[in-house]
């Protein structure tokens, strides 16, 4: 089968930082699923995988945490899908990645893809939708019904992949939405995908937030890095609660928390996989709940831009895209050529 991977940890400008590869085709045991890749996307994690390091891979690595694709094999221990079944995942951290032909996968990560979707177009969702469904229901701990209806929340990185999604679960919760975005393009692109508030986050979001009538927000969901933790912690309501996905690299002082008796979570989408924790399946429950939203038109693919086919040189300008982190949306790669 055909796959792109690479041998060394290389910066985004060596033309050698991929490489296509040809690889024996993996059978399913388990419940794992065999998935016939027909498209994938990039997040920001891929880069971070990728990133430069004195470390070599002599049979090489393949990367990869976004799929769709067609159901090839299934294990002796699967019970949620059978061959022929169109799904959609985002796959685990600690085994092989997606950037491959055919992919295994724990049934119980994978959700049914959205009918009314391409592949490209559900290829763009999984890892950023279950980020920010976690982010916002298990983390948090906001209602998906609606039993919320009316508080506010602030997604900072609201233009990029998981903000994007973001937004259109927080407003399918009934939140009043203020989300981060500079650029006019990614500030129409946050409006378009229902944010109520957009403010700019090179400027001072304390005086921006409130300059919008909110002295406090209920919610705060961090989408980027932790640059904005101190206006962070200055705008969280009293009891309020902050998740964040970024990596601890930024000081986080706690002493304003504290005095709120606000709450921190921190939101890692690979960790019921990573762990084999007990409520696995939640995220195929998630996802499926996802497609069906999608599919009933209250949610939209947030797709940006798509290359093709899947390959070495595409998979290499999609990661530059997402390094120069200007992204507005997903960027996918479809299709493996002849």
């Amino acid at each position: 089968m055909k796959a792109v991977g690479f041998y060394r940890y290389l910066p985004v400008t060596d033309p050698d930082v991929f490489v296509d590869l040809d690889l024996p085709r993996p059978t399913p045991q388990g419940r794992d699923i065999l998935v016939a890749v027909k498209a994938v996307s990039v997040n920001p994690v891929d880069a971070k995988v990728r990133a430069p390091k004195d470390k070599q891979e002599p049979d090489g690595r393949v990367i990869g945490y976004d799929a769709s694709g067609i159901v090839e094999a299934v294990g002796p221990e699967v019970t949620l899908f059978k061959p022929g079944d169109e799904v959609y995942y985002a796959g685990d951290i600690t085994r092989t990645g997606t950037n491959q032909e055919f992919h295994l996968v724990d049934e119980r990560i994978v959700g049914c893809k959205p009918r009314s979707l391409s592949f490209a177009e559900a290829a763009a969702l999984p890892l950023t939708a279950i980020t920010a469904y976690e982010s916002f229901f298990d983390r948090l701990r906001i209602a998906r019904d609606g039993a919320d209806r009316g508080q506010s929340i602030l997604i900072i990185g609201g233009a990029g992949g998981v903000g994007s999604i973001g937004i259109q679960l927080a407003k399918q919760a009934g939140l009043i939405v203020i989300a981060t975005a500079s650029r006019p393009e990614t500030i129409e692109w946050v409006r378009a995908l229902g944010a109520d508030h957009v403010v700019d986050h090179r400027g001072s979001l304390v005086e921006q937030v409130r300059a919008a009538g909110f002295r406090y927000v209920d919610h705060i969901a961090i989408f980027n890095d932790m640059r904005h933790w101190d206006a962070a912690v200055e705008l969280i309501r009293p009891q309020g609660g902050i998740v964040s996905i970024d990596d601890a690299s930024l000081p986080t002082p706690m002493a304003g928390m504290k005095v709120k008796a606000a709450s921190f979570h921190w939101e890692y989408m690979f960790a019921r996989a990573m762990h084999q924790t007990p409520d696995m399946i939640e995220q195929h429950r998630l996802l499926s709940h996802v497609a069906e939203l999608i599919d009933a038109g209250r949610l939209r693919t947030t797709l940006a831009q798509v290359l093709t086919p899947i390959n070495a040189a595409n998979l290499r300008e999609a990661h530059r895209r997402v390094e120069a982190g200007q992204m507005r949306g997903k960027i996918v790669l479809e299709g493996w050529g002849n």
